[in-house]
């Protein structure tokens, strides 16, 4: 039970109650990932809005060196949602049953890396701090891109602006007073599943972010190898499944 189970996470087979349950755990990463970062490197790596009002605000200001790095960051995290589109679009021609899970074992690999640079980081703080926000916008655009694909835009887990405008818009439904059947237009009603999941997934990104704030916190930067570990336990039955049947050496494409 519990293979079948990892296996329908990451499985190319996706139905919604995958989708959620995948979700919701890649949200609490993001959540631990995006907060401990945050307390490594003073700075949320996560979501773009801040990112790019940052660069807006340093390009004004004359600060070219904070501007730079905000660029980068932002080419970072976009370099990372295009590359989980290349290793999906190129498992699906190839028939791979891990074609959802290579993005997820390259993002644990990198968060290793990230929990390695950190003893760099007092040595080499100059270098080593802009290289390590690049990291992580590069693999939070790797799980965000992968998420998305898999749920078909249904689900995000790297930021919450979104999910919390979708919360608002469906409590607006909720409490809509419906005063006529007889009004022109359909009656509104809010998707109380949908309720449901947006906010679970606000939740797990809140646990997540305290969980992992208190990780770096007490423990630094190894707090990162639990993280990479969920990440590589979602991951490794569907590739053991590719090694079994030996799908990575035939790799077929599709017609």
């Amino acid at each position: 039970m519990p293979i079948q189970y990892l296996r329908s996470l990451t499985h190319h087979e996706r139905d919604d109650r995958s989708n959620r349950r995948l979700g919701m755990i890649l949200a609490f990463v993001a959540g631990a990932a995006n907060a401990g970062g945050f307390l490594a490197v003073g700075q949320y790596t996560s979501h773009m809005s801040g990112i790019v009002s940052a660069m807006a605000d340093t390009l004004a200001l004359g600060q070219t060196f904070l501007f730079v790095a905000g660029l980068l960051s932002l080419l970072a995290f976009m370099a990372g949602s295009a590359t989980s589109a290349i290793l999906i679009n190129w498992g699906r021609r190839s028939r791979l049953n891990s074609v959802y899970a290579t993005p997820l074992l390259l993002e644990a690999a990198l968060l290793l890396v990230f929990g390695l640079m950190g003893a760099k980081l007092e040595q080499h703080h100059l270098l080593v701090v802009p290289a390590t926000v690049g990291l992580l916008c590069y693999v939070m655009g790797l799980q965000n891109a992968m998420i998305t694909k898999v749920s078909r835009s249904e689900i995000r887990t790297t930021h919450v602006t979104g999910l919390v405008t979708d919360i608002g818009i469906e409590l607006g439904k909720l409490f809509y007073w419906n005063v006529s059947t007889d009004a022109p237009g359909d009656p509104v009603y809010a998707s109380r599943p949908k309720l449901r999941l947006l906010s679970a997934l606000l939740s797990m990104f809140f646990v997540g972010g305290v969980i992992g704030a208190l990780g770096f916190k007490h423990i630094g930067f190894i707090s990162t190898v639990p993280l990479a570990a969920i990440l590589a336990i979602l991951a490794l039955v569907p590739f053991l499944d590719d090694l079994k049947s030996g799908i990575w050496r035939r790799r077929q494409p599709r017609a």
